[in-house]
């Protein structure tokens, strides 16, 4: 009977600890504030974190001011931070003149928004705000996470993927 129940433990950690396949993050191609074209598939080879925020989230304002400091941590080591919003480029734009962004905006994002919320039951979109994908050099999504004060972890998962080199 001990023998069973280590033989079942161990298939257990197997499937759990060793069996975790990272998801490939879905290709999108748009454009950012400026209009410069953003395809994610061209980033291979960087780290890709991409913030899915809202002007009207109370939380991603201010997360705003860590993620800028962050991004300007990483701007020289192969690191690409994408602020992705579901609003149109004029209530951005009236929204990153109080509030300046250190890394691209993509506008108009509810495309790729698609690709990325999870589903209820039902179908139903469910997707936190802020919500970040943190993407790895080979375009794996290594982190997925949402809510207060993520920077931190974000901090500690890019720097984990560049010691990795």
């Amino acid at each position: 009977m001990r023998i069973l129940l280590v033989l079942i433990l161990i298939l257990t950690f197997s499937i759990f600890g060793f069996g975790q396949k990272r998801i490939a993050a879905e290709n999108f191609s748009a454009a950012d504030m400026s209009g410069k074209t953003i395809e994610l598939n061209s980033l291979k080879g960087k780290i890709v974190v991409l913030t899915f925020w809202n002007t009207k989230c109370p939380i991603c304002q201010s997360e705003l001011p860590k993620l800028n400091q962050l991004a300007g941590r990483f701007k020289d080591k192969n690191v690409v931070f994408l602020g992705l919003t579901t609003e149109n480029e004029t209530k951005v734009e009236n929204y990153v003149k109080k509030n300046p962004f250190s890394f691209a905006i993509i506008p108009n994002s509810f495309g790729i928004l698609l690709k990325y919320a999870d589903k209820d039951k039902l179908g139903n979109l469910s997707m936190g705000y802020p919500a970040h994908f943190l993407i790895n050099k080979e375009g794996e999504i290594e982190l997925k996470t949402d809510g207060f004060d993520k920077t931190e972890k974000l901090n500690s998962e890019i720097n984990r993927l560049l010691s990795a080199q």
